[in-house]
């Protein structure tokens, strides 16, 4: 069993890099990869300490990277198997990281002129220590205070890409994102690529353009992407030759996904690794 996308406490996630791979061999996976939002932080500590990793566990190294269309849409490729010490890649990831700190303090003051009581000591309060900060860091700074109950509500009211609290910050990017993984030995995936509910998506014409520039497979089973969805991700697919993924998006208790709960067969995980030649899966 593999499941190609998740997240820990290093970004947005609720559990611990130790706590999710127990989490993981628990569910009956083999092979699980690491891909926090913009930083490798999480696997290296893994790595580090691979005796603690659970027995019969592989662990795929990799991030989930930021992107923003020149319209300003949001986009993420998940990168694995990449030269984490490439100095190019490192460099995007850092920049995309630093440039969370200004875009959160306006999100905070568009807040706190609207009424609500927040501040950046409170983001930084329930931030675990060295995490990639997010919205739903903010989202949980506001259920401390009492002004939502859970991060659902937070996004659903307040924090949506919609919302007159919103703020974007810089990415690279689609293209940028994946010719830096590329270049860096990696091998990149299109992360929930039509899943409306989240909000705007990509075009056809516009994920065509991204197989164009090197990418290599795309989400396919995902609980937020209906049927209609998933014919267009066949008939991409087939046209660009891309490999058809599942996975998680694993968040621990922030979000209903279960680890495990979409897989990515042997066979194609194979293929896909097959194209990279960066930094390799490890396990204790």
């Amino acid at each position: 069993m593999i499941d190609l996308h998740t997240h820990t406490t290093a970004s947005d996630g609720t559990d611990k890099p130790f706590e999710m791979l127990a989490n993981a061999r628990k569910a009956g996976l083999t092979m699980v990869a690491m891909t926090d939002h913009d930083t490798t932080e999480g696997w290296r500590e893994v790595k580090a300490q691979r005796n603690q990793i659970p027995e019969g566990l592989t662990i795929i190294p990799g991030a989930e990277v930021s992107t923003r269309t020149e319209l300003g849409m949001s986009v993420h490729i998940v990168g694995l198997l990449f030269d984490a010490e490439n100095q190019q890649l490192a460099k995007l990831l850092s920049d995309t990281r630093d440039d969370r700190i200004p875009r959160m303090e306006k999100m905070i003051e568009k807040l706190l002129a609207a009424g609500y009581q927040v501040t950046m000591e409170d983001v930084e309060e329930v931030k675990p220590a060295g995490a990639t900060l997010g919205r739903p860091h903010l989202a949980d700074a506001l259920i401390k205070n009492g002004i939502v109950a859970s991060r659902d509500e937070a996004f659903e009211e307040l924090l949506h890409n919609n919302s007159q609290f919103y703020v974007s910050h810089w990415a690279p990017s689609p293209v940028e994102a994946i010719r830096a993984i590329a270049a860096a030995g990696g091998v990149s995936i299109l992360a929930h690529p039509f899943a409306e509910k989240r909000g705007p998506v990509l075009t056809f014409g516009e994920v065509t353009d991204l197989a164009a520039a090197g990418l290599n497979g795309i989400e396919r089973n995902k609980r937020d992407q209906d049927e209609a969805a998933h014919s267009k991700i066949d008939q991409l697919a087939r046209d660009h030759n891309l490999i058809k993924v599942g996975s998680s998006d694993y968040h621990g208790s922030a979000r209903a996904n279960q680890l495990g709960e979409e897989q990515t067969p042997l066979d194609l995980w194979e293929n896909l690794a097959s194209n990279a030649s960066g930094d390799e899966v490890f396990t204790r």
